[in-house]
């Protein structure tokens, strides 16, 4: 089911990465997503063995998959939010605490901002999904935009992963690249190989410098995804997870 048809691009921009690199999915989801279903323990076990060895849980709306995740995983973890805006999704890099849902992208941004995290825009332009962030908010909101996704495996159009990387090229903003992940087969379609950081001061001079990898998934992964939702509504979803 999780085959995949074509290539993603393979060069960001700046320089080629150092010699000692990661390998970095920097969107992808747990079962505490109303749409996934890996938990975090099968979540830790399938990238330890697909080689990745930094990922971005960015679960929707929640930090519960991120926060079990990074206390299981021997791998490096960035502490994300995917954020449903009251006009389309913007992810959190490097959060301490999970942001509200509906609120402007204006505030979004500013609440991130405050918890001194990173801003990435996911697939700006994909046609097939009805939570992009509107290209008017995008365009308002830019220039505290880190970076956007030029490469998302859940993007089904090539036409739409071309655009979402000429944007980037056109107004210089840094690429950054994701399986989005909502089922453990899906782990491993995209990552960056980029250079090591510290934390988010230098994450940003690292993603510049790093190449994006990966493949479109099957439109089938979709279909998971409606069944996930569809467990949810029958009550058969995860329990909320709860910071110690």
């Amino acid at each position: 089911m999780t085959a995949r048809s074509t290539s993603a691009p393979t060069a960001g921009t700046g320089a080629p990465p150092r010699a000692r690199t990661l390998r970095a999915d920097l969107h992808a989801h747990t079962h505490f997503s109303r749409d996934g279903f890996t938990s975090p323990e099968r979540f830790v076990k399938t990238y330890v063995k697909r080689g990745i060895d930094c990922v971005a849980v960015s679960d929707h709306n929640n930090m519960d998959g991120a926060f079990a995740v990074a206390t299981l995983a021997p791998f490096r973890v960035i502490l994300s939010e995917e954020v449903k805006s009251s006009e389309g999704e913007i992810i959190g890099w490097f959060l301490r605490e999970p942001i509200a849902k509906g609120m402007t992208p204006e505030d979004t941004v500013r609440a991130i901002r405050a918890q001194g995290g990173l801003v990435c825009v996911p697939h700006p332009f994909d046609r097939l999904r009805r939570s992009p962030l509107a290209t008017s908010a995008l365009l308002r909101i830019l220039p505290e935009v880190d970076a956007v996704e030029a490469f998302n495996a859940r993007t089904t159009l090539r036409s739409d992963i071309r655009r979402s990387a000429a944007f980037v090229r056109e107004h210089g903003k840094i690429p950054s690249a994701g399986s989005d992940a909502h089922w453990h087969p899906e782990i491993g379609g995209a990552w960056v190989e980029m250079p090591p950081f510290e934390g988010a001061a230098d994450f940003l001079d690292a993603l510049r410098a790093g190449r994006i990898h990966g493949e479109i998934a099957s439109p089938l992964v979709h279909i998971i995804s409606t069944l996930a939702k569809i467990r949810y509504r029958l009550g058969m979803g995860p329990a909320r997870a709860r910071r110690a």
